[in-house]
């Protein structure tokens, strides 16, 4: 049964508001201090975790924030991506990207034994890794079927591929000179191995303009598959029989948010979409990810996410080296 907006409202928005006020925090924290703000947000929202207790007032606004807000965000990413912008890479960098992301994935699902974790993690882990980081880990924690530790495993991941981005903001341009990268190669390979945009937005110019033009796109490339892997774990999910069912109902293929970041795009690669409304959707998509990566780390506990233990930590490691490894050699192979 669906709640009228004007009671809704009162009910959902301290929780709203509490989780707008730690994400710009953190991003005065990003700004002044030069912290990632996703970081900042997910510390600051471990800390106020009794915001989110059952039977507080914040408690629901959370819950709606960290669902809600969050899959807003990853629908208004698809303004970025255009049929345009990825055919302006060539097809032998596309290639090396598309089958970086897929083989990341699949190298997440064959070692996930070893270390002990199941294959929902290794979806997680590897995909964020893969693909954009805490936004596709949050994408793709959205179609998983639940268990009682989601939420401790996602914040998991979305903390670790920030910090492991950071990392690599600072040490992947001093690798790609030890590789001997022009600032086209080097521009590939901190876009296809560098999690968040942001970082490799920052580690591309670093080193100069063509180098973080090229790092931007490849980026953007990496985003561009996130659709298409979400609706194949869909698929896969479904011809399972593994899919949580509401109301007796399976979910649709493709989750709304989903479909709306497919529809962004096409209307963006059809050139309907003004490069200012472009941009604003960018601003809006990073904001809305900000706020409801806040909402996620309130909503976790920070003893059951320490829960998670060395193995978790060591399954994303060898995702990034992984990767790392791969387009390194897929760029010297391709000279």
């Amino acid at each position: 049964m669906r709640v009228p907006i004007r009671d809704a409202v009162p009910v959902l928005f301290p929780g709203l508001a509490v989780s707008v006020l730690v994400a710009a925090t953190a991003q005065f924290l990003s700004e002044h201090y030069g912290a990632p703000a996703m970081l900042m947000a997910l510390l600051l929202g471990l800390a106020l975790n009794f915001l989110a207790e059952t039977g507080t007032k914040t408690a629901p606004g959370i819950g709606f924030t960290a669902k809600t807000v969050l899959r807003l965000g990853v629908a208004l990413l698809g303004a970025r991506i255009s049929v345009e912008m990825l055919a302006g890479l060539g097809g032998a960098a596309i290639g090396l990207v598309v089958a970086g992301v897929v083989l990341t994935i699949l190298f997440a699902l064959a070692i996930t034994r070893i270390v002990g974790r199941d294959w929902r993690f290794a979806l997680l882990t590897g995909g964020s890794v893969a693909i954009c980081g805490a936004s596709a880990a949050m994408a793709i924690a959205a179609v998983l079927p639940r268990h009682e530790k989601s939420e401790r495993d996602l914040v998991f991941t979305v903390l670790a591929v920030t910090v492991l981005s950071t990392v690599a903001m600072v040490l992947y341009p001093m690798l790609a000179q030890v590789f001997g990268f022009d600032a086209r190669d080097s521009g590939v390979f901190l876009g296809g191995t560098i999690h968040d945009v942001a970082q490799v937005v920052g580690a591309g110019f670093s080193i100069g303009p063509e180098a973080g033009e090229t790092a931007t796109l490849v980026k953007l490339i990496r985003v561009s598959m996130l659709a298409p892997v979400v609706l194949v774990i869909s698929l896969v999910i479904r011809a399972r029989g593994l899919a949580d069912q509401v109301e007796g109902k399976r979910p649709p293929l493709l989750p709304g948010f989903v479909l709306g970041f497919l529809a962004l795009a096409a209307v963006n690669s059809l050139g309907l979409l003004p490069v200012w409304l472009a941009d604003a959707a960018g601003v809006l998509s990073r904001w809305a990810l900000l706020v409801a990566i806040a909402a996620v780390g309130i909503k976790t506990s920070l003893a059951r996410m320490l829960e998670v233990g060395p193995a978790a930590i060591a399954l994303l490691l060898a995702d990034t080296v992984f990767l790392g490894a791969f387009v390194v050699g897929g760029l010297h192979w391709l000279r």
